[in-house]
């Protein structure tokens, strides 16, 4: 199947039935406009019974009638008035009439395992005018609706209304905002409702929100900080099953600091009853780590062997075998997320923030919380650094130490962010140095795990003399590669 994408910015304006749209070709590059065109329209929308989708703002449809019949997708995108669009033709779509994957997958996060069935259907008599600026370009869509919707929801009950759309085609900003300025002054009044499907079917559950209170209690804070982080792991989750940049990277990072609020306030809430929870969460960053993990590994070596003379049998040695160990860890990700333990981990992070267990400490003023966590974990970096001065320098133990100080410095870091909405600037400089600490023992532990990886390639006698001349390079980069880490986590830490 073929999907499109698009980005739609659009405008929208509440209408008296009748009320004829004004003519826009005074607008700033418009040339001419062509003919009005009526469409007869009719849509069904689908979602769960929870309404998963219309709570975060994302219609489903099946439309028929014209130019743009099929299934159609509409996701918001961080830009005011702009949404993410989805379109499946017929030609492309199941022939069983089936909702298509294309559509199904992006939201997976949202619908879970749960049905999704028709809850409104809307008829609509467009009329179109397509404005042209120079050389025929198509500018801008004006429609002028006259909608009929049925609501299929228990209670649901008939509509009709007027609206007209400004969608923007091949024109920019400014012509938006003229266009605004004209429909408003031609009686445009602000939308009752983003979309036809929430007018049609009423007011629906939103997503949550992060938001504290102005004195707020521990158990506030944390549980803002849950939301946060899961409205991030949500959002991340359609990025990383189509393999987009940095996904993987985000969507564990949302996962290890859900864990870190868990492991990090661990009195606020009822660690009994979150236990299973941070579990769970430790295998989900455990295989988008992997994923994550192959995905370093792979522009490290590309970055390794970039301007050196490697013959192609050493170029497929190193980043020909992680190509290949990224594509699978990469299908073992995208498996577990369409699992239905996966979708039980988010249900539970879901009930959580509806519902939170409150530990002993929940309803403590959020800053002691705070000062709490912080103080523990610089004690638990302080006694492994202490540790890390009792071993041999470069022996095994040393190394595996640095990774224990690297865990706790990311630790200290994430307790750190979720104060942030408290506006504590005191705890900036420990920030800082928690953060200069995690990157610069990350970098040494790359460079760590590619020298052992080089050296077992060097040790397999697959490669020729002037291969090997190429792998001791790389080795001596490294080696410095190391020393500067070390020296930069030195420097980090004595800020901590």
């Amino acid at each position: 199947m073929a999907a499109s994408e698009q980005i739609e910015v659009e405008l929208k304006f509440d209408v008296d039935a009748g009320h004829a749209a004004p003519d826009l070709r005074a607008l700033p590059g418009v040339v001419s406009a062509t003919d009005p065109e009526t469409f007869a329209l009719d849509a069904t929308y689908f979602d769960t019974e929870a309404l998963d989708l219309a709570g975060n703002a994302i219609t489903m449809r099946r439309r028929t009638g014209g130019p743009d019949a099929g299934w159609h997708l509409k996701r918001p995108t961080t830009v005011r008035g702009a949404r993410r669009e989805t379109r499946l033709t017929f030609d492309d779509a199941p022939a069983d009439g089936d909702i298509p994957a294309d559509l199904l997958t992006p939201v997976l996060a949202l619908t879970r395992s749960r049905p999704l069935a028709p809850v409104a259907v809307i008829s609509t008599s467009r009329t179109v005018t397509v404005l042209i600026g120079a050389d025929g370009v198509r500018l801008a869509e004006v429609a002028e609706d006259l909608v009929t919707a049925q609501s299929l929801l228990p209670g649901g009950h008939h509509q009709q209304w007027a609206e007209w759309e400004f969608e923007l085609i091949e024109g920019d900003a400014r012509l938006l905002k003229a266009a605004a300025k004209v429909l408003r002054s031609a009686g445009g009044r602000e939308p009752s409702s983003a979309s036809k499907l929430a007018r049609a079917i009423g007011s629906t559950p939103t997503v949550h929100k992060p938001r504290l209170s102005k004195r707020p209690t521990a158990l506030e804070l944390v549980i803002t900080d849950v939301a946060l982080h899961r409205n991030a792991l949500i959002a991340y989750d359609p990025l990383v099953r189509i393999d987009a940049e940095d996904a993987v990277h985000q969507m564990r990072v949302s996962t290890r600091r859900l864990r870190s609020v868990l492991s990090g306030f661990p009195t606020v809430l009822d660690s009994v009853r979150t236990e299973h929870l941070n579990a769970e969460l430790k295998l989900l960053a455990q295989i988008l780590g992997d994923a994550r993990d192959s995905e370093v590994q792979l522009a490290l070596d590309e970055a390794l062997l970039r301007d050196e003379p490697a013959s192609a049998a050493l170029i497929a040695e190193l980043a020909g075998t992680q190509t290949a160990a990224h594509d699978r860890a990469l299908r073992h990700a995208h498996s577990a997320m369409s699992s239905n333990r996966y979708f039980t981990l988010l249900d539970a992070i879901d009930e959580l923030i509806a519902a939170p267990p409150p530990g002993p400490d929940a309803e403590i003023p959020a800053t002691e919380a705070v000062d709490k966590a912080i103080a523990k974990s610089r004690k638990h970096i302080e006694k492994a650094q202490k540790r890390l001065a009792e071993l041999p320098e470069g022996s095994d133990d040393w190394e595996e130490q640095l990774h224990t100080i690297r865990k706790r410095a990311k630790r200290l870091r994430y307790s750190i962010d979720a104060a942030e909405p408290l506006g504590r600037k005191k705890d900036k400089k420990i920030g800082a140095a928690a953060k200069a600490i995690q990157s610069a023992l990350g970098d040494f532990n790359d460079a760590r795990i590619n020298r052992t990886r080089l050296a077992e390639l060097a040790a397999s006698g697959r490669l020729s003399g002037e291969d090997m001349f190429v792998l001791g390079r790389i080795d001596a980069r490294l080696e410095a590669d190391t020393e500067t880490a070390i020296a930069d986590y030195r420097k980090a830490a004595k800020k901590l």
